[in-house]
């Protein structure tokens, strides 16, 4: 049985794990790049953006980019403070013109001082952040971190890192999840696929190093978990990252190096195909 559902899933990710899979996909907005700071901003960017129907999110990317005249990283090091009054009109769901700020003052102070987005995820002395407001302590994280997998710890590090500017907007947490919270993090799980897995078929970047594609984490959405569920790949009854730590697990049994390619399988079978 755990052959077939092997062979099965197989096939399914040399169907879709291909160029044609990038136009109608988030992934397409940082495809639209060449320098990697833009690739990581808005590959960043439209992951936090995916929910709801993708050719809106899509189509939100595009206005975000020309509100960014169509060069984000440039926008981001080099705006003056009136450049961003056309940014404030920006929305898309329950992400608003805050949040939109607060993510160009970020990525700005990230940039200052690190040329790629990748150390941001890498837990390191090199930045500076206070302690956690929602009552977690140093201590705490460094014991859990000790147990935890490297992407568990760069999730939870990236969170707190990302909201360690003194003026963060409390609103904006909504945005950026960790699984201190027991979310799935589907969003940035997809982000990093994009930026870590490497192969050939020209969907993913492959273009971080610091994190091995044996260690990422399914991106688990409803699709991906509905999918799970009917092969009987996930047996936890609520939806968080537990569920996605054990569907991963699952899929490793499958390719222990690159489980997570299995996302172009279950992701696609649950919308194009719905399995």
């Amino acid at each position: 049985m755990i052959e077939n559902i092997k062979s099965f899933l197989d096939s399914k990710v040399v169907q879709y794990n291909r160029p044609e899979f990038i136009p109608n996909d988030p992934v397409s907005i940082p495809h639209l790049f060449v320098k990697q700071q833009d690739i990581e901003i808005m590959g960043l960017w439209a992951s936090v953006l995916a929910w709801g129907q993708r050719v809106t999110i899509i189509n939100k990317c595009h206005e975000l980019i020309k509100l960014m005249d169509g060069a984000p990283y440039d926008f981001i090091m080099n705006h003056e403070e009136p450049d961003l009054k056309k940014l404030l009109k920006f929305k898309h769901r329950t992400f608003n013109d805050v949040d939109t700020l607060y993510f160009i003052s970020f990525f700005k102070h990230h940039y200052l001082q690190h040329e790629s987005l990748e150390s941001a995820f890498i837990p390191s002395s090199a930045h500076v952040i206070p302690s956690d407001s929602e009552g977690t302590s140093a201590r705490d994280i460094n014991a859990n971190a000790l147990s935890a997998s490297p992407v568990e710890n760069a999730l939870n590090y990236f969170r707190r890192y990302f909201f360690s500017l003194p003026d963060y907007p409390h609103r904006t947490k909504k945005h950026i999840s960790s699984p201190s919270q027991k979310s799935t993090c589907k969003r940035l799980n997809m982000f990093l696929r994009w930026m870590v897995r490497k192969d050939d078929c020209g969907v993913d970047f492959g273009i971080w190093n610091h994190i091995k594609p044996a260690d990422l984490i399914i991106p688990c959405d409803l699709h991906v978990d509905r999918v799970a569920r009917k092969l009987n790949l996930i047996t936890r009854k609520q939806t968080d990252w537990q569920t996605a730590i054990e569907l991963t697990e699952r899929l490793r049994e499958f390719d222990s190096l690159d489980p997570v390619k299995y996302d172009f399988a279950l992701f696609a079978l649950g919308i194009e195909e719905k399995f």
